[in-house]
């Protein structure tokens, strides 16, 4: 399984680690518990998955969920009905802003589930669940994708995960530290469940997606990293992809998720949180 992280290792090491901040430490996680304290992120939400957990994702059209592909495949690494996918916008105890079935789901062709972890893996690690029905812009807003960051930009991200499934939880400081083919290191925090959590830009007024979370330990018994990828133009792909798939059927019905964990080459159960690890320990 090492032998899978020489060439992601190498990136970290040779492009990113060199070019680490000195000065700037990443912050703590801020529960956003009351609705005051969701304003401006209610399209940041939790994507349950029947039977496999639940993974984050963020609205970028009223109607669509960009999310990480690893998250939409079951244990036999099949794709997931959308009937098995749900969306709750801003939820925290309990109570999401909105709540919408997943009508059709693609992931990015490049994306092989069955593969071991490379280079070409993180950067197809891309998924788009369209909604049977969308969502109010004046409920939840949705983010704009940011184009051409540079190492060193400061950066945010707001997620779900293990331990704080009930409610997002916003690292407002935390940094990109490599950028190399497409890929992306950051020195923000990870854990089950933060896969497909939107990693954000503050560009103007208003932050935009810089990536999408999809992490893992770089080498069995060090530290776990936070990946990303780049997404403007996979993202165009996907909705291309998503339009060509036969018209949406009526949303199934409703479920409760359940707590199943699966890594590379395993199934675990992590309190519902559903998370690829590189090494799959």
């Amino acid at each position: 399984m090492r032998r899978m992280f020489v060439t992601l290792r190498a990136c970290a090491l040779a492009v990113g680690l060199a070019a680490l901040p000195t000065t700037a430490v990443a912050s703590d996680f801020v529960r956003l518990t009351d609705r005051d304290d969701l304003f401006g992120w209610e399209a940041v939400g939790r994507v349950d998955l029947a039977g496999t957990g639940f993974c984050t994702g963020v609205l970028i059209a009223t109607n669509l969920v960009l999310t990480a592909a690893h998250c939409l495949y079951d244990a036999k690494d099949q794709l997931l009905p959308p009937e098995a996918i749900r969306f709750r916008a801003g939820l925290r105890d309990g109570v999401a802003v909105a709540e919408r079935q997943a009508a059709r789901v693609v992931a990015a062709k490049g994306y092989n589930p069955k593969a071991g972890i490379s280079n070409e893996r993180v950067r197809n690690d891309v998924g788009l669940i369209e909604l049977a029905q969308p969502i109010l812009s004046t409920t939840a807003a949705p983010f704009l994708l940011h184009e051409a960051p540079r190492t060193g930009d400061r950066v945010s991200v707001v997620s779900y995960g293990r331990g704080r499934d009930a409610a997002l939880s916003w690292q407002r400081d935390c940094g990109l530290v490599w950028d190399y083919q497409d890929l992306y290191g950051f020195d923000c925090s990870i854990t089950f469940g933060t896969s497909g959590a939107p990693v954000f830009y503050k560009d103007g007024r208003r932050a935009r997606i810089l990536s999408l979370f999809r992490g893992g330990p770089v080498e069995e018994g060090e530290f776990t990293a936070a990946w990303g990828m780049e997404l403007p133009t996979i993202v165009e792909q996907l909705k291309r992809d998503l339009r060509a798939l036969p018209t949406a059927a009526s949303p199934g019905a409703r479920f409760e998720s359940v707590g199943t964990l699966r890594g590379v080459g395993k199934t675990r159960n992590v309190g519902g949180a559903k998370f690829s690890t590189l090494g799959g320990a």
